[in-house]
């Protein structure tokens, strides 16, 4: 089983590489950029069609468990032609459907696909705006060029899929690999891989309530840690997500991704900077998880200066908007119980130009665990990357089944970096993730230092983790970096020196006996031949 579900990944990528291979070709493709939200608008048509269908057959099997006939002609009026679902399946005008795009002539195919999104757009509130109206007749694909994207795309079915946890963000994943290795955050091309989700989410588990993320991207956040919400509580309707994105397209492509997966969301009524415009302003959250652009420049406008998300700490540096980020997200947490994971450039642990709002923070006790990850993770970029977790109640109690104990004044300090023993295949650079063994390794040890009965003062392993105070961390200048305070094994120090010594020594003595023998052996020959080596 396990050998089918890697030769079907590989069979995904080889359907998208057709198509990259058939868009790279045709003329009037556009732009990279129009060429994947092309692709990932066909995959999106493919899977809320394909959704419909499996709705159909399941009201039509359901009738028949009623004794009804689903043919019969005034039953299937009643039921059929215009159905009703409660699973979130979305009922698709018949020009919609994907049983109708795939039927049509070649020729008609861009006017078909134009048509068709106007029609979902019209009859449906939550998925207007999750692409752009007349996408396929602006680009205008040859008929043999558009028929075989989507003969293509048709062989792309959730049934044969159903293993990936985040079809279109692997979609979007896929073209961001082949096409955009080089892009920057900055440029909003970014995708957070499922082991570090999921390694957020086992930790700060986000199973009822609000879940907020402030650069959400394609949605992928909230789609991981819905999965991990069905594995755990099996019901998503515990959960609220909202968002807000930057960039129009990535904004549409998340829309896209949750409609897909039947999760209800907000994610305000337009794509705006979170910095300048907070869609959300006023409202506060259970949880909040995010992958901020690394180290941002150009965040900064003059009307943030004594912006309110900030004014008890000191206005962030313009030169970067880590400290933007951190505090962005403080200000929409819940007051007595919000908890906050989210990804920051290492370089935020311990950056001069923010000590004073970094020794806020710590003092306000608002810092629960600082979690350095292993390089190689991203695929963007290679650098090694921290988890903060922020908490806005540390003095214990009931949390999800557990019952906690005080932290107030810890810090827990956890570095990751050995672990990079998983490579990803088929990856053109060395690229590694984090098992599921490992994150749950990992939160295992976060969640034990929570809990009643642990003793933080002595909670402790060399080179993996540590409790801290704050008391040691104001020794320490306030800073946050882990290699301050885990304490490092000199394995240097564990040899016998004159054990060793002796070792060389005695091998030092077999090599000058070896060349004094091939000396010897030369001089004889030497000497064998008449001549005088004297």
């Amino acid at each position: 089983m396990a050998k089918k579900k890697v030769e079907e990944k590989i069979n995904l990528d080889a359907i998208l590489f057709k198509c990259r291979d058939i868009l790279r070709k045709a003329r009037n493709s556009g732009s990279f950029f129009e060429k994947r939200d092309m692709m990932l608008t066909l995959v999106f048509l493919r899977f809320i069609g394909e959704k419909f269908e499996d709705g159909v057959e399941n009201l039509r099997q359901n009738l028949i468990k009623e004794g009804l006939d689903p043919d019969d002609e005034a039953i299937k009026a009643a039921f059929l032609d215009d159905p009703t679902f409660t699973d979130g399946t979305y009922n698709l005008p018949v020009d919609a459907r994907w049983s109708t795009i795939i039927q049509t002539p070649a020729p008609k195919l861009n006017v078909a696909l134009d048509t068709a999104l106007h029609s979902i757009a019209a009859s449906s509130k939550q998925l207007k705006g999750c692409f752009v109206e007349g996408t396929f007749t602006t680009r205008n694909l040859a008929p043999n060029d558009i028929k075989q994207v989507v003969d293509e795309v048709n062989k792309i079915s959730h049934r044969v899929f159903g293993e990936e946890k985040d079809l279109i963000g692997r979609v979007y994943e896929y073209f961001l690999k082949e096409f955009a290795v080089n892009a920057t955050k900055e440029e909003g091309e970014f995708y957070t891989p499922h082991d570090v989700v999921q390694l957020i989410a086992t930790m700060i588990e986000p199973f009822d309530g609000t879940l907020y993320d402030p650069c959400c991207g394609s949605g992928g956040m909230f789609v991981q840690s819905t999965d991990l919400i069905r594995e755990k509580r099996g019901d998503i309707r515990r959960i609220n997500v909202y968002g807000q994105e930057k960039e129009a397209a990535t904004y549409r492509l998340a829309k896209m991704n949750l409609a897909l997966r039947g999760i209800s969301h907000n994610l305000g009524e337009e794509s705006d900077s979170t910095f300048t415009h907070d869609l959300f302003k006023g409202l506060y959250f259970d949880y909040i998880m995010a992958n901020p652009p690394f180290n941002l420049k150009g965040w900064y406008d003059e009307n943030l200066k004594n912006d309110s998300r900030w004014v008890d700490y000191q206005t962030p540096p313009e030169s970067n908007a880590n400290y933007a980020w951190i505090l962005h997200i403080l200000s929409h947490l819940k007051a007595l119980k919000g908890v906050a994971g989210f990804l920051l450039a290492n370089g935020a642990l311990g950056d001069s130009d923010t000590l004073e709002i970094r020794k806020k923070l710590i003092q306000n006790d608002k810092v629960e665990a600082i979690i350095i990850l292993p390089r190689e993770l991203f695929i963007t970029t290679d650098i090694s990357v921290t988890l903060w977790i922020l908490n806005q109640n540390k003095k214990g109690g009931a949390y999800h089944g557990r019952m906690l104990r005080s932290r107030a004044g810890e810090i827990l300090f956890i570095d990751l970096r050995t672990w990079t023993e998983n490579p990803v295949k088929n990856e053109s650079k060395k690229k590694v993730l984090l098992s599921s063994e490992q994150i749950q390794k990992a939160a295992d040890i976060f969640h034990t230092w929570q809990s009643e009965g642990t003793d933080g003062a002595n909670y402790a392993v060399p080179e993996l983790y540590r409790s801290v105070s704050k008391d040691e961390i104001e020794k320490q200048g306030w800073s946050l970096v882990p290699s301050k305070y885990i304490e490092f094994i000199d394995h240097d120090l564990e040899i016998d020196y004159a054990a060793e010594m002796s070792r060389i020594q005695k091998e030092m003595r077999e090599v000058l006996k070896q060349e004094m023998k091939s000396q010897k052996m030369l001089e004889d020959a030497f000497r064998g031949i008449g001549y005088d080596i004297e």
